[in-house]
C-alpha cells in the first residue's frame, strides 16, 4: 500500500496516513464565536478520512483578526462551541488541531468576498493594527502601532492563555502560525522588524518573540502536539530567507517543537514567488535533510500520486492539502482508491466505496 496512508507518529499523536487539512480561513465568525459553519465545514473533512485538521488562524485577541469574520479565543466564552467540533472531529477518526495566530500589521481587513481593504481604525468594523515596526503591509494600508516592550509580553502571556483554552477545548495539536506575513513573522523577517531593542537587529534577536511564545506556551502543553507554520522565504532580497529557517528550526527542535509546517511568502507586496506544482517542496525537503524535524509541506499538491511519491521519497512527512479539500472533501478517500490502497470509509458512506 502507498505510504501516503501509512501511519506516524508525531510526538505523543499517530496520525493515521500522511493527509492533514491545512488550516483555512472562512470569515464566518461573529466576535470570535465558532457556529455550525464550522462545524460542518471542519466536521466532514473528519469524515472524509484526513488523519488531522488544523482549525482556520484563530486570533488570540480581538484585534489579532484579520477580519471581523474570524474565530477568535482569546475568552473562555469562546471554548462551548470549539468542543463541540473537537468532539465531532475525534468521533470520527481524526486529530483535530488549532492554528492560533495574530494577524499584526495584516489585521483589520474586509472579508475577501467584500474587496481587499484594510479599514480605518475608525471605522466601526475596523481597529488600529500592531505590529514590531510602524510600516504599513500595501502603500494604501494604516501605519500600524509599534508594540512596546510591555505589549510584547502581554502578547506572549496571550498566546499562552489561548494555548490553555485550546486544550481545555480538545485540540490535540497546537500549531503557532509564524507565517504569511501575520505577527510572529512580522518580528522574524527583516523586511518588517526595524527594531533597535532586544528583538530586532540580529538573528537571535527577531526570533526572539516566538522563542518566547513557544516556551510559554509549551508550559500548557502536556501530551498535546506542538506545530510552527513559517514562510521558509520572503521570496524577496534582503528579507528572511531558507537558511535562517534551518536555523530557527533547529532551535525549534531543541525547544520541543513536533514539526515545521512548511509555507512560504506572505510578509511583502513585492514578493516574488515561482509558482509550480509543490513549489514549496524543496523548502521543507531542505529542513527535513538538515535538522531532526518532522516536517509538513504544502502549496500546489494536487495529485494522489504527486502527495504519494513525496512520502515515498521522504521528501515530506505530512501533506498539507488547502483548496484540494474545498473541492473534495473527501479527498483521503479517492485518493485512496487512485493508488489502490483499502481504508476504511465511515459506514455511512461504504455503500459508494
Amino acid at each position: 500500500m502507498s505510504q501516503l496512508f501509512s501511519p506516524i507518529n508525531i510526538g505523543n499523536i499517530l496520525l493515521k496516513n500522511r493527509l492533514v487539512v491545512s488550516p483555512m480561513c472562512q470569515y464566518s465568525a461573529t466576535d470570535g464565536f465558532a457556529n455550525n459553519w464550522h462545524l460542518v465545514h471542519l466536521g466532514q473533512f473528519a469524515a472524509g478520512g484526513a488523519a488531522a485538521i488544523i482549525q482556520e488562524a484563530t486570533a488570540i485577541t480581538a484585534e489579532g483578526r484579520i477580519s471581523e469574520g474570524d474565530l477568535g479565543i482569546w475568552g473562555d466564552r469562546h471554548i462551548g462551541k470549539l468542543k463541540e467540533i473537537t468532539t465531532f472531529i475525534k468521533e470520527n477518526g481524526s486529530v483535530p488541531g488549532i492554528q492560533l495566530a495574530h494577524a499584526g500589521r495584516k489585521a483589520s481587513n474586509n472579508k475577501p468576498w467584500i474587496g481587499r481593504k484594510q479599514l480605518s481604525p475608525t471605522d466601526p468594523q475596523g481597529w488600529q493594527t500592531v505590529a514590531p515596526s510602524p510600516i504599513a503591509f500595501h502603500a494604501g494600508d494604516h501605519e500600524p502601532q509599534e508594540l512596546s516592550i510591555a505589549a510584547i509580553e502581554i502578547l506572549i502571556e496571550q498566546f499562552r492563555a489561548a494555548t490553555r483554552r485550546a486544550i481545555q477545548a480538545g485540540y490535540e495539536i497546537i500549531e503557532l502560525h509564524a507565517a504569511h506575513g501575520y505577527l510572529i513573522h512580522q518580528f522574524l523577517s527583516p523586511l518588517s522588524n526595524l527594531r533597535r531593542d532586544s528583538y530586532g537587529g540580529t538573528f537571535e534577536n527577531r526570533i526572539r518573540f516566538l522563542v518566547e511564545i513557544v516556551k510559554k506556551v509549551k508550559q500548557e502543553i502536556t501530551t498535546q502536539n506542538l506545530w510552527i507554520r513559517i514562510s521558509a522565504t520572503d521570496w524577496a532580497e534582503n528579507g528572511w530567507d531558507l537558511q535562517q529557517s534551518i536555523s530557527l528550526s533547529k532551535l525549534l527542535y531543541t525547544l520541543g517543537v513536533d514539526l515545521i509546517d512548511v509555507s512560504s511568502g506572505g510578509l511583502v507586496s513585492h514578493q516574488k514567488i515561482a509558482i509550480k506544482p509543490a513549489y514549496q517542496l524543496p523548502f521543507a525537503t531542505a529542513i527535513k535533510e538538515n535538522t531532526e524535524n518532522k516536517v509538513g509541506t504544502v502549496g500546489l499538491i494536487k495529485t494522489a500520486f504527486q502527495a504519494s511519491e513525496i512520502i515515498e521519497k521522504k521528501q515530506a512527512d505530512l501533506i498539507l492539502i488547502a483548496r484540494g479539500f474545498l473541492d473534495d472533501p473527501h479527498l483521503p478517500l479517492h485518493f485512496a482508491k487512485e493508488l489502490a490502497a483499502d481504508i476504511p470509509w465511515p459506514k455511512q458512506y461504504e455503500r459508494a466505496k
